[in-house]
């Protein structure tokens, strides 16, 4: 099981790699053609933003690791870590109760763009915006597995602590 995880966590690295590669290369070959030979690619610019959209939401949902992301945690670490647990498992709960709630809403949104496209490659809108859906769910996934962690203890010592503890500054 942990090789097959470590193959999809380098698959999603590699992923985000190769879409960081394309939009320098796009970006190189925008700065190149305005400056060297005066004739600006509109195109690249949107390719840009485009890709600049998806890393993003690409790599918060599956590259990142959860000790990576930035915490407001001085209550969190002050506490005993029974109410650490406790704090894990509200935060969870709201999160997922939070994007759930979210999801359908942010779907129909994204559904709604179909109808438009973009400025100059005319790629239609949903296609461009359907990767904050899958960051949803992949943020349901994340902290629904968190939880399921948190409230059995020996799941969270196998799979959560050794995250967790990465970034431990006491």
């Amino acid at each position: 099981m942990t090789n097959r995880l470590n193959w999809i966590k380098n698959a999603a690295d590699s992923i985000a790699a190769t879409m960081l590669a394309a939009m320098f290369i796009t970006f190189g070959l925008q700065i190149v053609s305005r400056y060297l030979f005066n004739a600006p690619l509109g195109w690249t610019v949107e390719v840009c933003l485009t890709l600049w959209l998806w890393l993003v939401f690409w790599a918060s949902a599956f590259c990142v690791k959860e000790s990576d992301h930035i915490r407001f945690d001085v209550l969190y670490l002050a506490a005993p870590h029974k109410v650490q647990r406790i704090f894990s498992i509200i935060a969870a709960l709201g999160v997922i109760v939070g994007f759930l709630y979210s999801f359908l809403p942010t779907l129909d949104y994204i559904l709604f763009y179909k109808i438009k496209k973009s400025a100059i490659l005319r790629i239609r809108l949903d296609y461009v915006f359907s990767i904050y859906g899958v960051f949803v769910l992949a943020l349901i996934v994340r902290y629904s597995w968190r939880l399921i962690a948190h409230l059995h203890p020996g799941l969270y010592k196998k799979y959560c602590e050794k995250d967790d503890q990465e970034h431990d500054y006491s």
